[in-house]
This record gives C-alpha cells, sequence and structure tokens, in this order.
C-alpha cells in the first residue's frame, strides 16, 4: 500500500489481550502491507490483524485501545507516545475508506438506489439476481477485507496460520509463483485446501510437511486457483449466508459476523469440488511448474491421476524449481 511507504518497517510496544478474560501481555507490533502483526517479546507471533478491519474502542483517548472489526474482546492498547504507528494506521484507515465504494460511497452515492433495486428484485422473486448484481458490486479492496476476516474467524477454530520471519517472505514466494495473493498454511481444522475471497488460499501442513518437492504444494494451490476461476469464492460466503446476508451487503457493505462464523463452520467440513485435468493441466503449463509431483502425492500409484502424469506439460523440459533447497527446508519448518 503506496500510502505506508514511509513507514516501512515501523514498530510499536504495545500491550494485548486474546479476550476479556486473558491476561494482558506485553507485545510488538509489526506494521505490514495489509496486516497488523503482534509478537511477543521473543518474536513468536500472536495475532495477526487485517489493517483494514482494524478498529478504534475510544478515539481522542489515550491509551488507544484497538480491536478485530467485531471482535471487541480481543484488544490492543497503543501509548500516546507511539505517535508514528498511530499515524499509520489513521492514514490506512482514510486511505482504505477512500477507495473503497462499500460501504461508505455505497451509502452516498447509492444507498436509496441500491435498497430500491433489491426491494424489487425481493418482490418480483429473483434472489438470483440480486446475488448477482452484490457479487459485482463488491470491490477488490472490500474482497480482500472479507477474506482477511474470514481468515480470523477460521483461526480459531484451525489455531494461527503457521507463521517464522524467516519462512513468511518464502510463502509470499510460493503465492507469486502460483498467482494467488496470499497462502496460508494451517496446522488443523482444514483437511486440504480452501479459496478466501481476495485470493487467499490455504492448504493444510501436510502439502509441506510430507512431501520433497515443492511443487506438490504449488500443485494444491495451483488447484484452488482454478476452482476460485470456475467459481467465485464470495459466492459461497452469499449463499451460506442467504438471501439476508445478501440484502446486508448489497445495501450497507457489510457481513454480520455470524455469517462469517457459519462459512467457516460449513467450507472447513465440506469437501472440495474436482477439477477436471484438462483445467488443471492449463493451470500447471500457465506457471511453467510440473504437474506429475502434484499427480502422485494424489495417488501414490498414479492410476486416478494418470493423464496428469503423462500429459504434464513440463515433461523432459529443464525447469527451476518451484522454490529452492534451502526455501524449501525453511517452509518445511514454518509450523514447527
Amino acid at each position: 500500500m503506496t500510502v505506508l511507504r514511509e513507514f516501512q518497517r515501523l514498530e510499536a510496544a504495545g500491550i494485548w489481550r486474546p479476550s476479556p478474560d486473558d491476561q494482558r501481555r506485553d507485545v510488538i507490533v509489526s506494521l505490514g502491507d495489509a496486516t497488523l502483526t503482534i509478537t511477543d517479546m521473543r518474536d513468536r507471533p500472536l495475532a495477526h490483524w487485517s489493517l483494514a478491519a482494524v478498529e478504534r474502542a475510544n478515539p481522542g483517548v489515550f491509551p488507544a485501545i484497538f480491536h478485530p472489526d467485531g471482535d471487541p474482546g480481543e484488544t490492543l492498547e497503543l501509548a500516546e507516545d507511539e505517535t508514528m504507528m498511530l499515524t499509520a494506521i489513521e492514514r490506512v484507515h482514510t486511505a482504505i475508506e477512500r477507495s473503497r465504494p462499500h460501504p461508505g460511497r455505497l451509502r452516498v452515492y447509492g444507498g436509496l438506489g441500491a435498497i430500491a433495486l433489491a426491494a424489487a428484485l425481493l418482490v418480483f422473486g429473483v434472489p438470483a439476481t440480486m446475488r448477482s448484481q452484490t457479487l459485482s458490486a463488491v470491490s477488490e479492496v472490500h474482497r480482500k477485507a472479507i477474506g482477511q476476516a474470514l481468515l480470523g474467524r477460521i483461526e480459531r477454530v484451525s489455531g494461527q496460520a503457521c507463521s517464522t520471519p524467516e519462512a513468511d517472505p518464502i510463502l509470499k514466494k510460493l503465492a507469486d509463483r502460483t498467482g494467488v495473493r496470499r497462502v496460508a498454511i494451517l496446522r488443523d481444522g482444514l483437511a486440504d485446501s480452501l479459496t478466501l475471497p481476495g485470493r487467499i488460499v490455504l492448504i493444510n501442513r501436510k502439502y509441506v510437511e510430507d512431501y520433497e518437492d515443492p511443487a506438490v504444494a504449488a500443485g494444491a494451490v495451483l488447484a484452488e486457483r482454478a476452482r476460485a476461476e470456475a467459481r467465485d469464492p464470495m459466492a459461497d460466503v452469499l449463499d451460506i449466508g442467504g438471501l439476508t446476508a445478501t440484502f446486508r451487503l448489497l445495501t450497507t457493505g457489510e457481513i454480520k459476523r455470524e455469517t462469517l462464523d457459519r462459512y467457516s463452520e460449513v467450507m472447513l467440513a465440506a469437501p472440495r469440488p474436482e477439477v477436471e485435468d484438462e483445467v488443471l493441466l492449463a493451470e500447471f503449463a500457465r506457471t511453467a511448474i510440473p504437474s506429475t509431483p502434484y499427480a502422485f502425492a494424489r495417488d501414490p500409484s498414479g492410476e486416478s491421476t494418470v493423464s496428469l502424469i503423462e500429459a504434464d506439460p513440463m515433461a523432459g523440459r529443464e525447469l527451476a524449481p518451484v522454490l529452492n533447497d534451502r526455501d524449501w527446508v525453511q517452509l518445511q519448518n514454518i509450523c514447527g
């Protein structure tokens, strides 16, 4: 985010409390491109907050108290003398509000029109049209914020996404290599993989711990990318939330926490849809990644994935590895 260039590598001391029943802890707060990272005094990650979803509970009062949107029980206190961090957070909020069509601009420029449109759609019994209108109206900035909020709710079930200072930049390399915005690795709660709005791909730790070739993990991400191309991940949020959630998002730009929690429960338990081999092979060809390692990871016998092996678009070619050996070893240890 260009608004943060002057604040790169910005850190501040704070006091964090995960819930009202827990003790307050001294922490270090680091400002990233889209998140606030909260670590303990030994530099171990404790929480990641989306900057777009950070709310201040006491404007104008110090120490400043912040919490994730919809979860006032988890708090972060910053002293008045942490001027640079407080200024950076305020600038991020200002930039996001200026660039985001929901909810502010939607309410200012199109609130009444959207309500009238939604009411007409309800009267004429065409919720599918309203769903389509809503999907079209949700901006990329808003999708990223929703995806980050969903990840936060999922982490309450699965535990924090795996993270180390050494491996996080390598995880970013994997995301860039496979054409998604972010890859997050979960220890528990997710059997395979999942794509959240905002091009956030979640994969189970097995994809980095159980295989020697990083092309397997890349293949899991590419399969999710293909699923997201076939079906907008926001559609799952709306379908699980129902007509009420769709209407609320269209008219206010907001999604209730109950909808996010219901999404987490349903999607973590649901099997992922199959991807046709031709579609998946096209993804491997586009990224110049061999499909054979992923095929054998799915079926060690190769019988059910024979087309991914025989039609590997990178077979016989000299290729640079998805990640070099040193990076791959670092990533394999990301979950500790």
